[in-house]
């Protein structure tokens, strides 16, 4: 079982989540600088969390151009697993590669604690470690997790079962307390929060652990 994480300038969770899924693989993963131009092939790939390039200009907008990015695109239309956590959230909006935009937090405060969230969507890859219905605990530290999309695109969405988590005390005003989001080809997602910082009770929680062993047992 081989992944990939790919390592921005400034990113700050690359290590969590390469932690996480060897964890869940039992082999570490391949960490891709951002400036290399082709990808390892892999079963599965993360754009981690962090402040890519410090959020200048627009959190996730110059990370979205890196040279590694075209690769990243054309792999996640070809159908390989991609999750892009916090930061790789918004590298995934600036992309194209999910809809919509994340914004300033509503209350302009960076926000940075643990959250509860929703299973809206169980049958996807990456949340078929629980079960609709179920109420998970992850950290948030982020000071533009504010989704926001038009009405249509929103309704769209929610009609394709597209909202994988939600929010339950919306902590940044996200548009319908969208907290984890998926590509309509389901390959890809896009999530706010932090599973791989609760993997392990020793961590504080471990929430996170059924997360990544769910979607690698996915895509095995």
């Amino acid at each position: 079982m081989k992944t990939a994480v790919i390592v921005f300038p400034a990113s700050n969770c690359d290590r969590d989540i390469a932690v996480a899924l060897e964890q869940a693989t039992g082999t570490a993963p391949e960490m891709v600088w951002h400036g290399q131009t082709e990808l390892p092939d892999a079963d599965f790939y993360a754009l981690p969390g962090g402040f890519s390039y410090g959020d200048y200009l627009r959190a996730g907008a110059m990370a979205a151009k890196s040279p590694i990015m075209r690769a990243v695109i054309d792999k996640a239309k070809a159908g390989a697993p991609l999750i892009g956590v916090c930061n790789g959230f918004q590298i995934l909006c600036e992309t194209g590669l999910l809809p919509g935009a994340l914004m300033r937090n509503a209350g302009l405060d960076f926000v940075c604690g643990d959250v509860t969230l929703r299973v809206d969507n169980d049958q996807s890859i990456f949340t078929r470690g629980y079960a609709k219905g179920d109420y998970v605990n992850f950290p948030v530290a982020h000071h533009d997790g504010n989704y926001f999309a038009d009405d249509e695109t929103l309704d769209r969405l929610e009609g394709e079962g597209r909202v994988a988590l939600r929010y339950v005390d919306n902590p940044n005003g996200s548009a319908r307390d969208i907290a984890g989001l998926l590509n309509d080809a389901g390959n890809v997602m896009g999530l706010m929060p932090h599973p791989e910082r609760v993997i392990s009770p020793l961590l504080g929680g471990a929430d996170g652990a059924a997360f990544f062993k769910g979607v690698i047992e996915a895509v095995s």
